[in-house]
């Protein structure tokens, strides 16, 4: 199982960031778009590191179109020699509409299409043929030798799709080249409806599960000092409640007959009461859905959660862990 870590940053701390991490024996460094674009701080990342596979988890896709995307993953591919895999999501409605001012549609289909259209730019670039890609929302049929990239000395990098529901995770098993599962779900949630969609998707496309790169997220709550739990506890509360107001999220709270609680945080996220929607995160759902325990723990609890499931794990930590507790977490996993 590889460990992956959030590149979390300014972009002129990223150069030391991003060693730190790698030294610290993390196999993976990811970003999310946020507060900032993903892709800036994985360029310095990859001038700064060595083995460390970088990716985005997620960037936003419907804020784009494949051709922008596919440009931007096959110049951090090649720069990143080889070490780049590009991460998708599709965010929700109100965001892509009133956020980034793009249309809205089923997002299912479109972002099967959306891994379609890039996978034939890839190919296009790749072998040297035609570009003729022609779907419902996407149509790429130009591509001159003047805006040809030619192959990439690397292959074209791996596009894993971000899902929670059970039809996008099928999505991903039929049309991705890995599922990045979204950090706000439980062991319950995750073997009971994530794992069979995978194979489902899998199925469906002829594929095997080692063509196949499956990465959960889970959210840690750790400490080494009762200081640092305390820091722990307040910041998975806050991220909890954040994603357990999203109507997409519901699925996870459904899964333990906790969908009213939904209602109740997108309520009052609605009326602007984000100070209040922690205080309705109880001990029970918080350990029921992050991993909590000593960060020695870490590895061993994340291990009996997903089994022999999942390929890598990537680790949200919503408040600063130090240095050594996360030296001690990275330990607990090569040590379990």
């Amino acid at each position: 199982m590889l460990i992956d870590h959030h590149l979390r940053g300014t972009l002129d701390q990223m150069p030391r960031v991003a060693r730190e991490l790698e030294e610290l024996g993390f196999d993976g460094l990811y970003t999310a778009e946020a507060a900032h674009e993903p892709f800036f701080s994985l360029a310095l990342a990859a001038e700064h590191t060595k083995r460390a596979t970088l990716f985005t988890s997620i960037a936003i896709g419907f804020a784009r179109n494949p051709m922008d995307l596919a440009q931007t993953a096959d110049t951090l591919q090649r720069f990143a020699g080889g070490r780049f895999a590009l991460g998708l999501g599709s965010q929700i409605r109100p965001h892509i509409e009133n956020r980034y001012s793009m249309p809205w549609t089923a997002p299912v289909p479109r972002m099967q299409e959306m891994v379609a259209a890039i996978k034939a730019i890839q190919h296009a670039w790749q072998h040297a043929e035609p570009l003729a890609f022609r779907g419902e929302h996407y149509r790429h049929t130009l591509m001159t030798p003047f805006f040809d990239p030619g192959p990439n000395p690397h292959g074209p990098p791996h596009i894993w799709l971000a899902g929670l529901g059970p039809r996008m995770t099928r999505a991903a098993g039929e049309s991705a080249d890995g599922l990045l599962v979204h950090p706000f779900h439980s062991e319950l949630y995750f073997r009971e409806h994530v794992v069979p969609a995978v194979e489902a998707g899998l199925a469906t496309s002829d594929r095997a599960r080692t063509d196949f790169s499956l990465s959960a997220t889970p959210i840690l709550c750790t400490g080494s000092t009762d200081e640092e739990v305390e820091r722990a506890i307040a910041g998975v509360n806050v991220l909890l409640s954040f994603y357990g107001s999203t109507p997409s999220y519901r699925v996870t709270l459904d899964a333990h007959g906790w969908g009213d609680l939904q209602g109740e945080l997108n309520r009052l996220t609605k009326e602007g009461r984000w100070d209040i929607i922690p205080t309705l995160i109880t001990d029970e759902v918080r350990e029921t859905i992050a991993v909590c325990g000593k960060p020695s723990e870490i590895g061993a609890l994340v291990a009996a959660r997903y089994g022999d499931h999942v390929d890598r794990v990537g680790l949200s930590i919503p408040y600063d862990a130090p240095p050594a507790t996360l030296a001690a977490v990275v330990d607990g996993f090569r040590s379990s």
